[in-house]
């Protein structure tokens, strides 16, 4: 987990650049380009970074990665001027651009690596464009939209030696390794079973869609926004937020926070792939006995069990349930009637044959059950701390890059965050499964609608990214990108 140091020290490198460059007369700025590939240390010591997507989340992003004092905010980029217009003014030497493929292609000798936050569905285009230039890439969480998008870029940063990280931010708390630490000693035995819940979404889903568009806003860009999305009429309400409950935009409450409440768990047993996943989905009421469902629309909740391969020899799956809308699994035996389970609204709960532990969101708070066990088992550190946990998240992915690919360890690179991501987009795939529907005939001829995906488990091939007994689900694998945009 240490950074190696340069064998040359700071004040060395900027001594031979001013030398250079006085030499020379045509250079103020060095860009790292000039003098090495990735991974080379720039001559100011500060990574330049380029934003994508640079509000809201986006703009806290590129603030984190410049308050590490170790990184400058060169180029911004978003489709939205209402959007930026707070990094615009934080940081305005940096120059400003809406499309990130324009901004790639004319100053790509101008930046050393990449900042991702846009919508989930334009996320693996945007890396992938970096990356292929030798860019580092920090993507917002999840990873991808698709399936065989996070595989490719898993792949793609291993190809390009790029230092890679996922803005699932608990994956550098204490707690996760606090809680690994108990699991290797073993104070809970064999996991068995996991539970996971959010109270997620906080935005509207299991509705149709708008029937009326609205006009564009003049700040915004909408067919930059839509990007790999199929062209649609804009509509009111979409942008900034309420996109991530329509599958052409979003993966729903399991993209929003999966990535933090199953990384824990994912972490600690060690977990992969799923091997088969099944679900159930809540409804909506539309008229007086009915329910709808709106395939368009991500559920209003849904409970979602992956089965995992357990690691030792003969060992049991593991049962990973997920749970949101509300849902909450039963309040263990041994949590006291007073005591908050999770955080409240969210957490995680790691079953195993011999004991129990919990926490909540970014692995806060790790309790083993009954809470009074956790300071009985005050272990020693096997597992070193991040410095400034779920905030040091940006400065080590700084850090890793200015040291180069494969020269430090970081929280959640490409090589973890691919994996965990297909995971949750493979219990997407269920709930996806669940509303495809299939005309059909009752006993006395009747037409009425089937949905074949609800009542059978699905069973996952990693190898090949497919579901090998409900065709109709791989669809939803990998998508077909309009005209302009491709991996």
């Amino acid at each position: 987990m240490e950074n190696e140091k340069s064998s040359k020290s700071p004040k060395s490198r900027r001594d031979f650049i001013k030398t250079t460059a006085l030499t020379a007369g045509a250079f103020m700025i060095v860009p790292r380009h000039v003098l090495g590939g990735p991974g080379f240390t720039a001559p100011s010591d500060k990574l330049l970074v380029a934003g994508i997507g640079v509000g809201g989340k986006g703009q806290s992003d590129i603030q984190s990665f410049y308050d590490s004092g170790k990184a400058e905010i060169a180029f911004l980029c978003d489709v939205d001027d209402r959007r930026a217009a707070v990094s615009r003014e934080r940081f305005p030497k940096a120059k400003y651009y809406k499309d990130y493929r324009e901004m790639i292609e004319k100053e790509h000798k101008n930046f050393d690596a990449v900042s991702v936050s846009t919508p989930d569905h334009n996320h693996a285009v945007q890396a992938m464009a970096a990356m292929q230039l030798g860019k580092h890439v920090y993507v917002q969480k999840p990873l991808t939209h698709d399936i065989y998008e996070a595989r490719m870029l898993t792949e793609a940063a291993e190809k390009y030696k790029v230092v890679t990280q996922m803005g699932n931010q608990g994956a550098s708390n204490d707690g996760v390794r606090r809680m690994k630490e108990w699991y290797d000693a073993g104070l809970i035995g064999e996991a068995q079973e996991v539970y996971v819940w959010t109270n997620r979404p906080v935005w509207p889903q299991g509705i149709p869609w708008p029937q009326t568009s609205s006009q564009v806003p003049p700040e915004l860009d909408w067919d930059l926004w839509l990007g790999t999305a199929p062209k649609k009429e804009y509509v009111d309400g979409l942008v900034p937020f309420n996109w991530r409950g329509w599958w052409d935009y979003g993966t729903g409450a399991l993209g929003d926070m999966g990535c933090h409440l199953i990384e824990p768990p994912f972490s600690v047993l060690d977990l992969k792939y799923p091997k088969t996943v099944e679900c159930s989905v809540g409804s909506v009421y539309v008229g007086e006995f009915q329910r709808g469902y709106f395939p368009e629309s991500c559920p209003p909740s849904s409970h979602v069990i992956m089965n995992f391969a357990g690691k030792k020899e003969n060992a049991e799956d593991i049962k990973v349930h997920w749970m949101d809308g509300g849902i909450k699994p039963m309040r263990p035996e041994e949590l006291g009637p007073e005591e908050i389970f999770g955080d409240g609204g969210n957490g995680a709960l790691i079953i195993g044959d011999k004991g129990k532990m919990m926490c909540g969101t970014y692995s806060e708070n790790p309790q083993l059950l009954p809470t009074i066990k956790t300071a009985e088992n005050d272990l020693p550190i096997k597992y070193k701390r991040i410095e400034g946990g779920a905030s040091g998240h940006y400065a080590q992915w700084v850090e890793g890059c200015i040291a180069g690919y494969g020269n430090t360890k970081l929280s959640s690179p490409f090589e973890i965050a691919g994996p965990l991501t297909e995971s949750l987009l493979i219990a997407n795939l269920a709930i996806r499964g669940y509303d495809i529907q299939k005309p059909g005939k009752n006993d006395r001829g009747e037409d009425i609608i089937n949905y074949p995906g609800r009542d059978i488990k699905m069973i996952w091939d990693a190898e090949n990214m497919k579901v090998t007994n409900f065709e109709e689900a791989n669809q939803f694998v990998r998508r077909e990108y309009p005209k302009g945009f491709t991996l």
